[in-house]
Parts: C-alpha cells; sequence; structure tokens
C-alpha cells in the first residue's frame, strides 16, 4: 500500500520524508487555505521534495472553467494529479485531462456507482470517504471492499485512495482489503508506530543493558 500524506504544510512533509513512507501528498483548498500561502508556489514547493503525485485540486464546478483551471495546474509541475469532484462535470473534465495525458484524482466519492463512473472516466484515483461515511452511521471500510472487488472484476487501472482517514485501524482495515492507496494526516502516520509492548520490551532491554555498564561503541 501506498502512503500519501494529506496536508500542504511543508515542514510536516519534509519531516517525514526521511522515513521513507511518503509516497504522494493529497492538498484540498482547505488544507491550502490553512497554510495561508500562495497556492501555486505551495504546490510547486511541495512537488519540487516529492517525487510521487501531489494532488492539487480545482476550485471551479463547470466543466469549462474547471478544465482550464486543471490545465493550469498540471503545468505547475510533471507530478501534480489534478483533483476533481465527483460531479458529471467533475468526470467530463477528468476524461478530458486523462486524455491529455493529465493524472486526476476524483475525489468525494460515497457510493460504488461513483466509484464505476470514475473508473469509466479513466481515473487515476478514486478517493473514497470512509471516514465521513462513518460519521453517518454507514461503514466506510464496506465501501472500500465494494470497490476493490469491482475493479479487480473488471481490470481497472484506476487506484483505490482511501480518503478521510481517521485512525490506524482505517489504514489496517484498507491495507487488508487491498486498496492501493490511502492519503493520511502526518498524526495518523505517526499513530502507527505505537504499541505499549513495544515501549515496554524496549525499556526492558535498555535497563538491562545499563546494568552492565558497557557501550557498544568503542571508547
Amino acid at each position: 500500500m501506498k502512503f500519501f500524506v494529506d496536508t500542504a504544510n511543508i515542514e510536516e512533509i519534509e519531516n517525514l520524508i526521511p522515513t521513507g513512507f511518503v509516497d504522494g501528498v493529497t492538498t484540498n483548498p482547505s488544507l491550502i487555505a490553512k497554510q495561508g500561502a500562495d497556492m501555486a508556489v505551495t504546490i510547486k514547493a511541495i512537488c519540487s521534495i516529492i517525487k510521487g503525485p501531489v494532488s492539487a485540486e480545482v476550485t471551479a464546478t463547470e466543466f469549462s472553467k474547471m478544465l482550464e483551471e486543471g490545465k493550469y495546474l498540471a503545468s505547475l509541475a510533471k507530478n501534480v494529479a489534478v483533483k476533481v469532484p465527483l460531479t458529471v462535470d467533475g468526470l467530463k473534465a477528468c476524461k478530458a485531462l486523462r486524455d491529455q495525458g493529465t493524472m486526476v484524482n476524483v475525489t468525494l466519492c460515497f457510493s460504488a456507482a461513483q466509484a464505476l463512473l470514475a473508473a469509466k472516466a479513466e481515473a487515476t484515483f478514486i478517493s473514497p470517504f470512509v471516514g465521513r461515511l462513518d460519521d453517518i452511521g454507514e461503514k466506510g471500510m464496506d465501501l472500500i471492499d465494494d470497490i476493490v472487488v469491482m475493479y479487480e472484476n473488471y481490470g481497472f487501472d484506476t487506484e483505490v485512495l482511501v480518503a478521510s482517514v481517521r485512525t490506524k485501524q482505517h489504514i489496517i482495515d484498507a491495507a487488508v482489503i487491498g486498496a492501493h492507496v490511502a492519503t493520511l494526516p502526518p498524526k495518523v502516520i505517526y499513530d502507527l508506530y505505537e504499541h505499549p509492548l513495544t515501549d515496554k520490551g524496549l525499556k526492558a532491554f535498555l535497563d538491562d543493558w545499563a546494568t552492565t555498564g558497557q557501550s557498544i561503541l568503542p571508547k
């Protein structure tokens, strides 16, 4: 499973790069606004430090304007994946951009029917929002399972990008199901490290070693 970091904070991304866990980045208008910086400058900066796809989202809702914005965003860097909403105009823009060789991330997916349409429009990524489905009493992971099976049935190239991730259990469940990508807030990535038995075991090893008075490195 590939990990994309869901942030527009360049410092957070730079801190995570040495882990080897950052395969890409996803941004959206809310994350960009939170940084208070120019959108184009921010996207270019992220693309310069990340080799994988960097999602940059259009804000238009009408096809021709979406296409115009999408072309501009794609011109910022070769690894930009233009993010469009799962609407009729969004999928039209997706197909047009894909025909021009641009990566496209279709976002705000909440049903398998929508995911099927995105795959037919040749989306590079489909982003089902599991956390938001959980919030309204549905099971977000059931949707991931349905989409993975459906795409495998027909050999679609579209990758399932699990979004609206809230917990590390979301990641484990998505990986077991076979989702291709998950986009994680930095906090969730750090949560994946944690287990009380790891901390307990490490403390015991270090305490025992301290009693020997030895040093691994020569003095």
